[in-house]
This record gives structure tokens, C-alpha cells and sequence, in this order.
């Protein structure tokens, strides 16, 4: 919680010893308990009044989407994954030549008159 450890708490702890003393760290912690939980019911409650006012198009809203760095990773790192992980399609397949000449690799690497040389689109 609140990416605090052991450490951390005992040192609140110790802290709020020595400020309140013995007798209200209790009071305290119950009074920032309550807080904590009333804070979070209004969260709780701005989310479904934004959600019941959104209508059923937005049923699967979520706010934390809005964060900057959520948004960039479903809407474009996600989009781009999807796109790479799809199968791809046989690049033999759809390369159909239209002349009978022989391949420039099998010609012994010679370009005839105004034949353009190769290029591969990966290399660069």
C-alpha cells in the first residue's frame, strides 16, 4: 500500500509516537482510517454516477484509460503489437513476375540494357 515497507511504517509509527504520544496515536489512526475510506467511497461514487450518466456506449469506461501513459499503451503500443503478432501473409505468393527472364542472381549478377537494379525494401 502506498509502496511503503516495513521500514517505512515503523518509522511513521515511531513518529507518531513521539508527536501525539501514546494516548492519541490511536485516535488518530482510527480518525485517518475513516478518511481513507470515505475517500475512496467518493471515488466509488463519482465513477458510477459517470458511468449511469455516460450511457451503455461507454459500459466498458474506465478513467485510469485516461492516463497518459495507459492511453498511449492500448491505443498505439497495443495497435502495434496486434498488428506484429498477426500472421503474415506468403510474400512468394503474391509476387508474380510478368516477364520469363531469368533472375538477376542467375545471370551472374549482370543488368541487361535499362533494367533497373534490385532493391530490397528490408535493407534500408
Amino acid at each position: 500500500m502506498f509502496g511503503l515497507g516495513l521500514g517505512e511504517v515503523l518509522a511513521l509509527v515511531v513518529i507518531g509516537l513521539l508527536v501525539l504520544g501514546p494516548e492519541k496515536l490511536p485516535q488518530a489512526a482510527a480518525q485517518a482510517g475513516r478518511a481513507l475510506r470515505q475517500v475512496r467511497r467518493m471515488a466509488d461514487n463519482a465513477r458510477n454516477d459517470l458511468r449511469d450518466n455516460l450511457g451503455p456506449e461507454f459500459a466498458d469506461f474506465d478513467p485510469r484509460d485516461l492516463h497518459p501513459k495507459n492511453f498511449v499503451r492500448k491505443h498505439l503500443i497495443q495497435d502495434l503489437e496486434d498488428d506484429w503478432n498477426r500472421p503474415a501473409a506468403d510474400p512468394a505468393a503474391a509476387y508474380t513476375p510478368d516477364y520469363a527472364e531469368p533472375a538477376y542472381a542467375d545471370r551472374g549478377g549482370e543488368l541487361g540494357y535499362g533494367e533497373i537494379p534490385p532493391y530490397d525494401s528490408e535493407a534500408t
